[in-house]
């Protein structure tokens, strides 16, 4: 699907047709959905996948030997190099699956966290986060007394890199924001914010 213009610009009603729910009206007029924090709308494709697996397919994965079982692992596991190569992981072992962003910014806390941090190391998230990406780090901080420190956003929901760049010091072990605001709708730079935790030796 292309997703862009003949001029270059981002295609929104193009992308719109892709999901089935967003055709819908309410109250005489068209969808707009913007809680995908919470819960996201699925595409056509997805909608498709689904349906084929629970129709034709459905069984335990990683439980049984017969065929289903078998033929759906496959598939399963099939996924993980297709997401080590979206997000340029160096193998696909370094996937993990989970259900939702939730279970694995709490998986995270409780492993990484758990073992890695100490009274008195930083975390750095941003004021724009979701719950999911605040309450697991504050249950840290009451837990193990780690400081989890805030970077501002400013008027225009923009992150403000230079108190984020402030907030990284020698103390910080972690950074844990995110990159679109479900609530604004603005992006955080990532690639600066990495870039920068990054110089000063932070994962």
């Amino acid at each position: 699907m292309a997703c862009y213009n003949a001029d270059g610009g981002f295609d929104v009603g193009r992308v719109r047709q892709d999901f089935p729910i967003l055709g819908c009206q309410i109250h005489g007029k068209p969808l707009v959905y913007f809680d995908s924090g919470a819960s996201a709308q699925k595409p056509r494709s997805v909608i498709d996948a689904m349906t084929e697996v629970l129709e034709d397919q459905y069984t335990n994965v990683h439980r049984g030997a017969h065929y289903l079982s078998q033929t759906l692992t496959d598939r399963y596991e099939g996924v993980r190099g297709t997401i080590a190569r979206l997000l340029n992981a160096p193998h696909e072992d370094n996937v993990v699956i989970t259900r939702n962003t939730t279970e694995s910014i709490n998986l995270v806390a409780a492993t990484y966290g758990r073992t890695n941090l100490r009274a008195g190391d930083g975390i750095v998230i941003s004021a724009m986060e979701h719950h999911a990406n605040i309450v697991p780090w504050q249950l840290l901080r009451d837990e193990l007394g780690i400081d989890l420190k805030v970077a501002p956003i400013d008027d225009r929901g923009v992150l403000d890199l230079d108190v984020y760049s402030m907030l990284l010091d020698q103390g910080t072990k972690l950074v844990a924001m995110t990159h679109c605001s479900n609530v604004l709708g603005s992006f955080t730079p990532a690639k600066d914010i990495v870039r920068l935790a990054h110089e000063r030796g932070i994962p």
